[in-house]
């Protein structure tokens, strides 16, 4: 049903649901629920047909989409959800009391929500009403919408084969691919990029080291190659959620494709062609989104003009952002996602590449896939990964050897990606030649210690370094002299990260950041007088169009050389460096430390990973996995109570999604 806000008149509620949102609210005053779940409860009830089962089934849909799930199963209804929540029985019972009738299975929840005015049931007529039951499921109607278009962009795509000279292919890929891998066995680099020409949608998965990037960009030698004439003429596009990573996957790619020009030679002008694609842009800018709404430029209505999109760190992209981007990308275009499945899934809604890679481990390639890689790159795919996988596997490759990602920090990272805790001890607990170290239990202390100085078995770590070098100041008062000082400034901050598994409290960004900026303030190495003050490290919470920052950005506050006694945040995009006046930047926060979320896309030569006193929803072990990859050379672990880093690797995290259902569903 289409609401009219002009026009709409509420319907009283009756006795029973007024009891249970009463029940909702205080719940919601004790801190329990978001403010926003008990008013999209209420507002069901008010446009009538409701009952205080539905109020509290809202509840609980506008809860668990806050915690990254796009839907809620109705068997989960059947069973008392309260473990969804993590609730204790106590303030479940007085909710479940207060709605009165709980059916206990499944099929009984269907007939009563199918009965609700409130909710289309799809196959029944459909008058647009706010909630959508599919099925086994109950979505908010635009997450929906938004997996209902997902599913079916990434199957059109996948069903829609490229026809490729092979012989061409198999001669560029041999040139562009002439080492055989370290390991034996197949080159899934290689077979990568076979498989990515084969069709218009393409998945490369992996964890770190194992080359995504080193891979795609050999990718975009062999389609200008193959593209003949027409190369010069191909549109190619450069996207990731975040400003930095959108910077380094530029980075990485004009790296890789100038040492591939040498190889290729005249034959193919790959630094020309390089130079052709333009800088890597954020989705939000890519899309080009309007301010004060999540409307896009670019829609079915107006298609992005490109011939090649390739989306880096995809495991940050959420459900609403990737139906916009399948939404806006032509029919005939190609789209290549990078990712590594392991990490943890957006902030908001959906696991989109989680779902999308649910066969990636297996490969479950047929047989067909199999003759097309052999004739295409040479390479022949091991029996173990055959299998009778859907159109999406057959465009799916996962990258298995690392490079670069070896050693303690490696192993360690692999252990807790199997959920082995016994295997993640023995390895914190080894010689592991100073790569690791594990304190626990930690006191506040040991993080502010780490803070100041980084280990003490380690040279030049944590933040003092740059801070030293913000004191000792440019040295050359030119242009050129401040931009190097500026660089080497922000290089030196980029070596060393706190990263924090929760917000609030001691051990969480707010309480450490404070702490920190203590500790820097009581060595002499920061004076904080006000919000502002040079130094200071500050992330971008907001996308701000005004000043071209976006949410997840991270700037250092320096004096303005042009202006003394102002203050301008320096953001490192590549090899470049952008600044904003101070004053300018609404949304930030201090970022001495940071969650592991927002470090997604980012790598420090030494990682500190900090786990609260208590466990919770949030800690599972693709948190802790993420947080160990964000490590190059050192990683440190501390926690106040032990038990919580093997609790967060025996949990996972499990979002609730009709995606991977949809995606399997025989072709139409």
């Amino acid at each position: 049903m289409t609401i009219d806000p002009h026009t709409f008149r509420p319907t009283p509620v009756d006795a029973a649901t007024l009891t249970l949102l009463a029940q909702v609210d205080a719940l919601t005053e004790d801190g329990q629920l978001r403010r926003l779940s008990a008013a999209f409860a209420r507002f069901i009830a008010s446009i009538g047909g409701g009952s205080p089962q539905l109020a509290l089934v809202c509840v609980l849909l506008s809860e668990l989409e806050g915690r990254g799930h796009s839907c809620l199963e109705l068997d989960e209804l059947a069973r008392d959800p309260a473990g969804l929540l993590g609730w204790g029985e106590d303030s479940w019972r007085g909710l479940r009391d207060a709605a009165g009738v709980w059916p206990k299975r499944g099929a009984a929840w269907r007939t009563l929500l199918a009965a609700c005015e409130q909710v289309w049931a799809v196959g029944d007529l459909d008058f647009e009403q706010p909630l959508v039951l599919d099925g086994e499921r109950l979505y908010l109607r635009r997450y929906w919408r938004d997996e209902t278009l997902v599913a079916h962009a990434v199957r059109g795509r996948a069903l829609t084969p490229r026809q490729p000279d092979l012989a061409e292919v198999r001669r560029w890929l041999d040139l562009l691919f002439e080492h055989a891998p370290r390991e034996g066995g197949p080159d899934w680099q290689k077979i990568a990029c076979a498989v990515a020409l084969h069709g218009n949608m393409a998945i490369i998965t992996g964890g770190p080291g194992t080359g995504k990037t080193y891979t795609v960009a050999r990718l975009l030698a062999l389609l200008f190659a193959t593209a003949g004439e027409g190369s010069g003429r191909l549109r190619i596009a450069l996207a990731a959620p975040t400003g930095k990573a959108a910077a380094r996957l530029k980075q990485s790619i004009d790296h890789a494709l100038d040492g591939l020009a040498d190889k290729v030679g005249p034959a193919l002008p790959l630094r020309e062609l390089a130079a052709r694609m333009g800088a890597a842009r954020t989705l939000h800018s890519l899309l080009g989104a309007r301010p004060g709404t999540r409307a896009f430029q670019h829609h079915a209505g107006n298609l992005l003009d490109v011939d090649v999109l390739i989306v880096d760190e995809a495991s940050m992209v959420h459900l609403e952002m990737m139906a916009a981007l399948l939404d806006a990308l032509p029919p005939q275009a190609m789209l290549v996602l990078l990712g590594d499945k392991d990490q943890l899934a957006s902030v908001e809604a959906g696991a989109v590449l989680g779902d999308l890679c649910h066969e990636a481990q297996a490969g479950a390639y047929s047989a067909a896939t199999l003759r097309y890689v052999q004739e295409s790159s040479g390479q022949t795919i091991p029996d173990s990964f055959v299998g009778d996988g859907g159109p999406l596997a057959q465009q799916t490759v996962m990258l298995r050897q690392s490079r670069r990602f070896s050693g303690p920090i490696g192993a360690l990272a692999l252990a807790v990606n199997a959920g082995d805790a016994a295997a993640a001890q023995e390895v914190l607990r080894a010689d592991s030649g100073g790569k690791l170290a594990w304190i626990a239990p930690a006191q506040q202390s040991d993080v502010l210690q780490l803070a100041l100085a980084g280990r003490s078995d380690e040279i030049g770590g944590g933040y003092r370094p740059y801070l030293k070098l913000i004191q000792a100041g440019p040295g050359q008062a030119d242009d050129s002299g401040h931009q190097r000082w500026v660089g080497e400034v922000l290089r030196s901050f980029e070596a060393f990260r706190i990263l924090c598994a929760v917000r609030e409290g001691e051990w969480g960004v707010a309480g450490l950041n404070e702490a920190i900026e203590h500790k820097l303030e009581g060595a002499g190495l920061i004076r904080k007088r006000g919000e502002w003050y040079v130094g200071r490290p500050v992330m971008v919470t907001r996308n701000d169009y005004a000043t071209g920052v976006f949410n997840g950005d991270i700037g250092l506050t320096l004096p303005d050389p042009a202006r003394p006694g102002y203050l301008r945040v320096y953001f490192s995009e590549g090899d470049k460096v952008r600044s904003v006046l101070a004053t300018r930047l609404r949304n930030v926060e201090t970022a001495f430390a940071m969650t592991v979320h927002k470090s997604q896309g980012s790598e420090f030569s030494h990682t500190v990973m900090v786990l609260p006193r208590e466990g919770g929803a949030v800690l599972a072990r693709e948190l802790v996995y993420t947080g160990i990859t964000r490590a190059r050379e050192l990683f440190t672990l501390l926690t106040p109570a032990p038990q919580v880093l093997l609790d967060a690797i025996a949990a996972r995290t499990q979002r609730a999604s009709g995606l991977r259902e949809l995606l399997d569903l025989p072709a139409a």
